[in-house]
């Protein structure tokens, strides 16, 4: 049966917004339900004018959709909605089965890792989509400034996605989201713990990364941080051609003569003793250095010349929400990013340092999830070391999990402090910005970190920003 109609139960998650605006540019009736409360996807799908109803309810379903997609945020396929479409005989796909519905008859480049995954997706998209070129794409974030959204149907043959190690569904379908996926270029970035609510260990997270690999098509190729000492365990057990990169003259592809300026980065890749050429990137950080360098190859890989990959990934500008400057005033910045991963906030502190020297840091942290805090504390408690101060909020919880009264933020900061000389426990957002009234000057960076709803404190922030003289 050809499929006309796609209904999305929990349209906002910036997954599903971004495959929801695929499906309408295809050709779809796309609609979707999901909770009233503020998403940062909501200009984009009123942008695409795809209609949503507030609540979930059977009362509000929408009449007789072909195919209904749900996302673990809202109970999966135990969501009320989707419950009574399953009993009327409608299929009904988590997120990560309908991704790789969609991908299976296209050339599927898939960018599987903790942190850069995003980042590296969004390069590769920009560098397949300069004129004439026209790649189809699904990445999981709010906007990518050099694309303007961030999903979209393409008549080319490529179809470029992130590879997500979470469960397609807690509740009824613990597979990994990116085993649905079957690529013929997969990329991975870095392989780090995370999950524990998922995985019971970091062994089994390593052989996860390994079934999403040999999960490719058999004359796929594995563009791989060699850096990573994880990663390179996982290769070791792997059947796929490997393509190794990162900053040790061992990988396949190396980076070399680094320069950082303000507004732009500046290296020299390396295949072997051939060099590739040089690349500028306008995004800050070592780590985006080696997410642009997957990037290249990627490119390389699937037929692109190195000028062509040049003059696209210089295009590139950043995401929304990955070290996303947000506003400057009074020679004081205030920088977004999703980090919430211990190497995630470090790797974005040391982009911080880099790009902006002589520069006070200082970080919000809104830890995510209670099962990560928990499990993570002391990576996470060591983590904030290049910041001058830091300030933690609550943890913001998972709707996929329970609270958990053994932990909580103000046990992160007792611990941060055995590592740290200024970290402060903020009780809330009127708390944090009492606290900070006093103390943000010129030349200071603000840093907002996490994966909840922190970035609704950006216009109140902006305000204090204003007695920084």
């Amino acid at each position: 049966m050809v499929k006309k109609h796609i209904h999305f139960i929990g349209i906002k998650g910036v997954g599903m917004t971004s495959l929801a605006i695929y499906a309408k540019e295809k050709g779809y009736k796309v609609t979707g339900s999901d909770v009233q409360e503020e998403f940062v996807t909501d200009k984009i799908l009123k942008k695409f004018k795809i209609p949503i109803k507030i609540g979930f309810g059977v009362n509000s379903h929408w009449k007789k959709p072909d195919m209904v997609i749900v996302t673990g945020a809202h109970g999966g396929k135990t969501n009320p909605e989707a419950v009574y479409y399953i009993v009327n005989g409608i299929e009904v796909l988590t997120h990560g089965q309908a991704l790789g519905y969609f991908m299976q008859d296209s050339f599927g480049i898939s960018v599987a890792g903790v942190g850069g995954k995003t980042t590296t997706s969004a390069m590769i998209a920009t560098i397949l989509n300069q004129k004439p070129m026209d790649s189809s794409y699904v990445i999981g974030v709010g906007n990518i400034a050099s694309l303007k959204q961030p999903g979209h149907f393409g008549k080319s043959k490529f179809f470029i996605s992130e590879a997500d190690e979470y469960a397609s569904c807690p509740l009824t379908d613990l597979t990994p989201r990116f085993l649905y996926q079957h690529p013929h270029i997969g990329v991975i970035t870095c392989i780090e713990f995370d999950h524990p609510d998922l995985y019971r260990s970091f062994e089994q997270t390593k052989e996860m990364f390994g079934q999403f690999i040999n999960g490719m098509q058999k004359s796929g190729v594995v563009i791989i941080n060699g850096d990573n000492k994880n990663n390179r365990e996982v290769i070791q057990k792997i059947n796929r051609e490997v393509k190794t990169y990162g900053f040790s003259k061992e990988n396949d592809y190396q980076i070399d003569k680094v320069r950082f300026k303000e507004g732009s980065t500046e290296f020299i890749l390396r295949n072997k003793s051939i060099i590739l050429g040089n690349f500028i990137i306008k995004v800050p950080g070592k780590l985006n250095i080696q997410n642009a360098t997957a990037a290249i190859i990627a490119a390389l890989t699937a037929g692109l010349t190195i000028n062509q990959i040049q003059k696209g990934l210089v295009l590139f500008t950043g995401t929304k929400r990955r070290f996303e400057l947000i506003k400057e005033k009074n020679d004081i910045k205030l920088i977004d990013d999703y980090a919430h991963h211990p190497s995630e906030i470090q790797m974005t502190l040391l982009a911080a340092k880099e790009w902006y020297p002589g520069y006070k840091i200082i970080c919000i942290f809104q830890p995510h999830t209670f099962s990560r805090t928990k499990a993570l504390l002391s990576d996470f408690s060591q983590s904030f070391g290049l910041s001058s101060e830091v300030y933690i909020l609550p943890i913001f919880p998972s709707a996929r999990e329970k609270e958990d009264n053994s932990i909580n933020s103000f046990i992160l900061v007792n611990e941060t402090a055995r590592y740290h000389q200024r970290v402060f426990y903020a009780k809330d957002h009127i708390d944090l910005l009492q606290k900070l009234k006093n103390n943000i000057k010129p030349k200071t960076i603000l840093i907002t970190m996490g994966a909840g709803d922190i970035y609704k404190i950006h216009t109140d922030l902006i305000k204090l920003m204003s007695y920084g003289r």
